[in-house]
């Protein structure tokens, strides 16, 4: 689950890479809606549960990030 972290490897398309004001969600690539669903989707499949729940509880604290910008 520690490995779900990896997504944040797109940080490094963006410009400035680290941003306080800016929202992760739906801004970067891992960070889309699309992938958003396709973590979810991925719940539901018992090969890859455990990397969708790392994948989704690290969405959910992007998301938390968001609420207070």
């Amino acid at each position: 689950m520690l490995l779900a972290n990896l997504i944040d490897i797109d940080h490094i398309l963006a410009s400035p890479v680290f941003d306080p004001t800016r929202c992760s969600i739906g801004f970067h690539l891992f960070h889309s809606y699309y992938a958003i669903g396709i973590y979810f989707f991925m719940l539901f499949i018992p090969k890859t549960r455990f990397v969708s729940i790392g994948l989704t509880l690290h969405i959910l604290t992007d998301f938390i990030d968001c609420l207070w910008i």
